[in-house]
């Protein structure tokens, strides 16, 4: 079985629920991708690292993953791991929902690692209508970054990718969810 095949697997049994939710988006949906399920699962991690990590090692001069806590928390870490068992080091960033209230009040953690011009790429667990990521990519760039695009672990395949482009970005899912409920 692929690294893909079994991350499908993963997914499957831990983080697709088949009830009504309201997403980050607004919207109300009959199904709900819980992406931290597998993503913090010690397996689906590992997979999630390797399989995002294949997904941006081609990608030119890219220095960096990360994006909105939490969701991006343990795919940038595993990403970052990933790439430097590799050979290819990337650091991870992690963009906070807020500034900080104390000492520095910054925004961005893994700052020391990230000079001005820095090019990134924006992880995130799941994308309904892009919202999430474009608000990762302001305040990426508003911290002096340049981003060059997202990658997903699932596009529910609302909008996202649409919204996304329209913006100027390309977006890489891992899966879409018509590949995940195939």
């Amino acid at each position: 079985m692929s690294d893909k095949e079994r991350l499908k697997q993963i997914i499957l049994e831990l983080s697709y629920e088949k009830r009504k939710v309201i997403l980050a988006s607004g919207r109300e949906s009959d199904f709900y991708f819980d992406g931290k399920q597998t993503t913090l699962h010690a397996e689906g991690g590992l997979l999630v690292g390797k399989l995002f990590f294949e997904a941006v090692k081609d990608v030119p001069d890219v220095q960096a993953v990360g994006g909105i806590t939490l969701g991006a928390d343990p795919i940038a870490t595993a990403t970052s791991i990933a790439a430097f068992l590799a050979g290819h080091p990337l650091h991870a960033f992690i963009i906070r929902k807020e500034p900080k209230g104390h000492g520095t009040g910054q925004w961005l953690e893994g700052r020391k690692n990230l000079p001005p011009g820095t090019k990134v790429i924006i992880v995130e667990d799941v994308v309904t209508t892009g919202g999430s990521s474009m608000k990762a990519v302001r305040r990426a760039e508003e911290e002096g970054l340049e981003v060059l695009g997202i990658v997903a672990l699932v596009d529910r395949e609302e909008g996202g990718r649409e919204n996304i482009e329209k913006e100027g970005y390309w977006l890489k899912a891992i899966f879409t969810k018509s590949e995940v409920l195939a």
